[in-house]
């Protein structure tokens, strides 16, 4: 991880900073070598000219003045900088004060230039260099008063720094048939895969967070070799190893209770609340399966949106957000485009427990990509305008130091807008979760997950559309600790009678999936 140290406005401040560290320089009469030495770190390839009775145009001064002339408009004598001249150290100082009190006009015109932290060695440099010349001008830069502290409360820095993570999976599935009535088999297979990413996050106050984040994939979807959304992995995605911004995002507090979220790419509705899942959420450290994540609920918007968090206390806060998937077309804007908008009061009754009440409104993005066909489209493609109502319950409670209990619940009331009598489709899913903590060791976690996919129960639009039987989630893996920033994941996925149907053959997923963090 490294950082960058942003620009430094200049204003009067500044300047007073740079003129008194000439004035603290002639005090100090600070031409001796001990001086000097301050600034042999960042000048020891460059010859001292303190001990030289002219300056000539080859000199570190001359160059660095004639560069700090032309990047900050300093008016000096232009004849200087014509052919191979030679000044006396009288002549340069008196261009060097120009070049101050020529910085000094423009920040009282209003004009606020930048100087970087190069910029302001050279300066320093070039007034001890030449402290004793720049006596001669004092009565000009005795009306600056000495405010050389203000330099470190009222300069401009941003500080950005690079995280990043590879994850490398070898994934194997079998499973008979294809879960769509086709009677076609699984291709049992193994298949190794990879995912990439980097992030950029830039602070402004210390207090937010500005992030890019690059990403590029070549992780298979499984739904399109087993022909069902139950058997995907939490951590899949394909851009052909592509770079790309898969996350845009500014955050930034307001007061001490909340907290502001502006999302251009990436946004998701579990940006804004809690998911209550603290140990299965992470799609590269947490569970193996999409499914297994997070309540399905929250996946109804990816893209742009924005959202507040408020923290009434310490036991209650409030999540409200609103994404649109599609906010960047000109054919459907914000007004036509699928979206999401999500409430969520998570409470915290006693400690080491939470509850969330989440409620989700969403136009024609009721499919999660975790349950089955029907539940992400239960009206069989014949509408196009679907909104939805969805409602959970989520829970997580640590018990002791090495063992958690969460689950959620969701139900959602779809209704086709756009066909005869509106039918609503009701589609359930729940599950329970159990972490084992340290278990082996510290910082390994072990990971069951028990539950039904989103599953439609019950269908206006007819019986047909109803899913018929009960699909079981049945999940475990291992997370252990190999090195600091190494994590190795052994994980097993079972889907019994997927899509929902008596007849499916169960669907076996294993992954080993390494997680290298920097």
């Amino acid at each position: 991880m490294f950082s960058f140290e942003g620009v430094i406005g200049l204003g009067s401040t500044v300047l007073s900073t740079i003129l008194v560290l000439a004035n603290s320089a002639i005090v100090a009469n600070a031409t001796t070598a001990t001086t000097d030495s301050i600034f042999l770190d960042s000048y020891s390839q460059s010859t001292s000219v303190s001990h030289l009775s002219e300056v000539r145009t080859t000199d570190w001064a001359f160059q660095a003045l004639q560069s700090l002339a032309q990047r900050y408009g300093c008016i000096t004598d232009s004849k200087i900088y014509e052919g191979n001249r030679v000044l006396t150290r009288y002549q340069f100082a008196m261009n060097l004060n120009a070049c101050l009190n020529s910085i000094s006009q423009l920040i009282e015109a209003g004009i606020n230039n930048l100087v970087n932290q190069d910029d302001l060695s050279t300066l320093r440099r070039l007034q001890v260099e030449f402290a004793p010349e720049l006596a001669t001008f004092q009565g000009q830069v005795d009306n600056l008063q000495v405010r050389t502290d203000l330099l470190e409360t009222q300069q401009f820095s941003t500080t950005t720094t690079l995280s990043g993570e590879a994850i490398f999976a070898l994934t194997g599935f079998t499973g008979g048939n294809k879960a769509d009535d086709s009677g076609e088999p699984i291709n049992d297979n193994f298949v190794f895969s990879q995912r990439v990413r980097l992030n950029f996050d830039t602070s402004f106050t210390g207090e937010d967070r500005f992030r890019v984040r690059l990403q590029a994939r070549s992780i298979p979807r499984l739904d399109r070799v087993t022909s069902t959304a139950m058997a995907r992995l939490g951590f899949e995605g394909d851009t052909d190893n592509e770079f790309e911004i898969s996350r845009l995002e500014y955050r930034f507090p307001i007061g001490q209770q909340a907290r502001v979220y502006i999302e251009a790419t990436g946004g998701e509705l579990s940006d804004f609340a809690d998911t209550l899942n603290p140990y299965f959420s992470s799609s590269s450290r947490g569970a193996i399966s999409r499914f297994g994540r997070r309540n399905p609920i929250y996946r109804q918007s990816f893209g742009a949106g924005v959202g507040i968090d408020y923290e009434f206390s310490d036991a209650v806060s409030l999540g409200v957000g609103y994404v649109a998937d599609n906010a960047e077309e000109p054919e459907s804007g914000i007004s036509k485009s699928p979206d999401g908008a999500i409430v969520q009061l998570t409470l915290e009754p006693i400690e080491d427990a939470e509850i969330g009440l989440t409620y989700v409104r969403s136009d024609n993005n009721i499919n999660t990509g975790t349950g089955s066909e029907l539940a992400n489209d239960p009206f069989d493609n014949d509408s196009d305008r679907i909104s939805a109502n969805s409602y959970g319950v989520e829970a997580t409670w640590r018990f002791s130091r090495r063992f958690n209990l969460g689950g959620w619940v969701g139900f959602t009331q779809a209704t086709a807008e756009d066909l005869s009598g509106k039918p609503t489709a009701n589609i359930f899913n729940y599950a329970i979760t159990l972490a084992f903590l340290d278990l082996g060791k510290e910082g390994d976690l072990a990971g069951i997950i028990i539950g039904q996919p989103p599953k439609v129960i019950s269908n206006g639009y007819g019986r047909k559309f109803i899913d018929e039987a009960t699909s079981w989630h049945l999940e475990v893996f291992y997370r252990f600790q190999a090195a600091d920033n190494i994590e190795i994941t052994p994980g097993l996925l079972v889907i019994t009678n997927p899509e929902h149907k008596h007849n499916n053959d169960t669907i076996f997923v294993g992954t080993v999936r390494t997680t290298f963090s920097f």
